[in-house]
């Protein structure tokens, strides 16, 4: 499953990284070639970047890429470095739950609630919003595959 989500969350972050490319290159052709800048481009990239960001984090969670400092694990021996990695997933999964899941959907549901709106492509910012939820929702799920599998930290 791990195989599976992290092929299909990496082609997700390939194909917006792509369309935030286009939107600026756009962008730069619009305004110095034809001279009329495109008012929605800026807007675009600057919702993919937050896209990109936020699910490349969880992305990078689920690959174990994220910057920590790793002193503590290297003396610890085996037995304790395996218990230690599931207190640190447990409290990323409670972590997620409370601020990315349950804040970010609140966020989500303010926000249409509100009937909010961006400024040149009129769409809800709800839609916008809704990263938040979902990286977490994913890295929830690549911290319980990690949880089903402590003798992967032994590597």
């Amino acid at each position: 499953m791990k195989k599976r989500l992290d092929k299909l969350l990496g082609g997700f972050l390939v194909l917006l990284m792509a369309l935030m490319v286009l939107a600026v290159l756009w962008q730069v052709f619009s305004r110095y070639a034809l001279n009329a800048p495109s008012s929605f481009t800026e807007e675009v990239a600057r919702y993919l970047l937050i896209w990109i960001g936020i699910l490349g984090a969880a992305y990078a969670a689920g690959q174990q890429a994220h910057l920590s400092i790793d002193i503590l694990p290297q003396r610890l021996n085996p037995e304790n470095r395996i218990r230690l990695r599931i207190v640190i997933n447990v409290l990323i999964i409670i972590f997620c739950i409370l601020v990315l899941i349950i804040g970010g959907g609140n966020l989500v549901y303010l926000n249409y609630l509100l009937g909010q709106y961006s400024a040149a492509l009129h769409i809800p910012l709800g839609v916008v919003y809704s990263v938040l939820p979902l990286s977490g929702f994913l890295v929830v799920v690549y911290k319980i595959n990690e949880l089903r599998n402590p003798k992967q930290y032994l590597v």
